[in-house]
């Protein structure tokens, strides 16, 4: 009879012990779906489902792309129609690098809508990465403004050229990007905050 109640006794026990270790289980897993980066809460923005991650949309300009001169070249046409919420509004044919003889110069503008936005690029190619860096080195030198950036320009992962962004000597409120990739010299100018935002998104 003893032996029959020991038995008993040692199965209350292991049942009491499996019932024990379910419920921390459960616990554990209610826990850690809505405590843990919270894989079973219900996004509120789409009434139900999979949570999903909202990001803000990127900037689009609200104004649209100057079209390019008929007789575009290869570097025109690889001008970007848009950069963030910038569209370009112009392009002309410039000579304020003559001296330093580039194959082709041009003064492009982009604008976001908002004139005190607004900047204003040179842009042009030499036809060796010598004689670009040349003029990237002279230009750079008359910066004389308070350094805000500078480093390498990388296409990938190869060393291209350099970037040097200046506050404008006269005006801090404005600043100038300058920046040489290969053969071609980029300056873009105009306000501090539009030249900073506008200068690191620029595909070239």
């Amino acid at each position: 009879m003893s032996n029959v109640s020991n038995a008993n006794s040692t199965s209350s026990r292991r049942r009491l012990v499996v019932i024990v270790i379910a419920a921390v289980v459960i616990v554990v897993v209610m826990l850690s779906a809505f405590v843990w980066p919270g894989w079973a809460v219900k996004s509120q923005k789409n009434g139900g489902g999979e949570a999903t991650q909202t990001q803000s949309a990127p900037a689009t300009p609200t104004i649209k792309a100057s079209a390019l001169p008929k007789d575009a070249t290869d570097l025109v046409k690889a001008l970007p129609d848009d950069v963030t919420n910038y569209a370009r509004t112009g392009v002309a044919e410039a000579k304020d690098w003559a001296s330093a003889k580039p194959i082709e110069e041009y003064t492009v503008s982009y604008s976001t809508g908002d004139k005190s936005k607004d900047v204003t690029m040179l842009i042009g190619q030499w036809a060796t990465a010598d004689s670009a860096k040349t003029q990237y080195d002279k230009l750079g030198e008359a910066l004389t403004g308070d350094m805000l950036a500078h480093g390498s320009v990388k296409v990938s992962g190869a060393n291209k050229g350099s970037y040097v962004v200046r506050a404008d000597a006269k005006d801090g409120n404005k600043a100038v990007a300058l920046w040489q990739n290969d053969t071609v010299v980029f300056q873009v100018s105009g306000s501090k905050a539009a030249v900073m935002a506008f200068y690191q998104k620029f595909p070239m």
